[in-house]
């Protein structure tokens, strides 16, 4: 086992810093997992700008893969040393609450938020809850499979808390981080598929990953658009932005639902007349349990379905971060640690 490990941990608000750490041992029902890959997410930014400074420094990131080094006592047998593994935003259940005691493992409110409330994968090393683990398909890269246990299990979930069915039409708002995977998700799933966005730049690409119609807000009214095909079915927003969404509700049709992803500072307002008058309703979803988890991989890994990803070393975290913010990422990068393999 190697002594120390590197890491980007927040050095003041919105600032990471490169730093040599002990290496941890996992404490009972944890293990220590040798990081291969981390993506980048928008979620990633918030917790580096508003780290808490009573609990840094925090080492961000929470669409992590690797694979095992060490075991805590008492963990599941299922997991086995050299195994590889990802974890995701949720940090894993407690199994004591009335949350986990119904089978809602997602809902648990007393697991830590991976990158924010413990530390995260912009690290070579990363102690992590047992009862968070994900399983990695062998067909999937660590790359590959990084993002899909962030933005594809929010969006893949999101789709099948949608109620719509093969041949309905599905409205994607936001054709980015999220919406580049939901589109992939919602062609194979059968729908048909409308992906709402700003710029004709991403028109290809939109169609590409499977809309079966691209509609630039700038150019024409997506909701106006929408019913002249007949409404949607269903609204999955990965935007946080109210205006935006105020804007396409109108396609939603009788009985439809809006999901909400993307989440902002500003409320949504919604007409109460317009959720009854047509029995429409409103959801939020957020991202799912380990076992779903495994279902999106096994799904991506048996339709095809895979992000668009750029990679870059660890070491330039601030500057992967920073293009994530400018918006120039072309749709997720991923943080990666070099040859992992002598780890333990």
């Amino acid at each position: 086992m190697k002594a120390t490990y590197r890491a980007m941990q927040v050095k003041t608000p919105g600032n990471l810093e490169l730093v040599e750490r002990q290496t941890p041992a996992p404490n009972p029902g944890e293990v220590l997992i040798a990081v291969e890959a981390c993506g980048i997410c928008g979620a990633d930014a918030s917790d580096i700008d508003n780290a808490d400074p009573a609990l840094q420094p925090r080492v961000p990131g929470h669409e992590v893969v690797g694979h095992i080094v060490a075991i805590g006592a008492n963990s599941p047998s299922i997991w086995k040393v050299g195994r590889r593994v990802g974890v995701g935003r949720l940090g894993g259940c407690c199994n004591e609450c009335s949350e986990c005691r119904r089978g809602r493992f997602n809902l648990c409110r007393n697991q830590p938020v991976v990158g924010s409330s413990c530390d995260g994968g912009y690290a070579e090393m990363m102690i992590a809850r047992a009862t968070a683990l994900v399983s990695i398909p062998d067909e999937l890269s660590s790359e590959e499979a990084a993002p899909i246990l962030c933005a594809g299990i929010a969006t893949f979930n999101g789709l099948k808390k949608s109620g719509a069915e093969a041949g309905d039409t599905v409205a994607i708002l936001g054709v980015g981080g999220l919406g580049h995977m939901a589109l992939q998700y919602a062609r194979r799933m059968g729908f048909r598929v409308v992906a709402v966005g700003r710029g004709e730049d991403i028109a290809a690409d939109a169609l590409e990953l499977g809309a079966h119609r691209y509609i630039e807000t700038s150019k024409e009214n997506p909701a106006d658009a929408i019913n002249a095909m007949g409404g949607a079915k269903a609204i999955l927003t990965t935007t946080g932005n109210p205006t935006a969404i105020t804007a396409l509700m109108p396609a939603l049709a009788p009985e439809g639902r809006l999901i909400v992803l993307g989440v902002g500072k500003d409320p949504l307002p919604v007409s109460t007349g317009y959720l009854v008058g047509a029995e429409r309703g409103v959801i939020g979803s957020i991202t799912g349990s380990p076992f779903e988890t495994e279902r999106t991989l096994d799904f991506s890994m048996l339709t095809g379905v895979r992000p668009m990803i750029e990679t870059m070393p660890l070491e330039r975290a601030q500057d992967a971060v920073q293009k994530m913010r400018s918006g120039d990422a072309k749709f997720r990068i991923v943080l990666t640690m070099g040859d992992q393999t002598d780890a333990h």
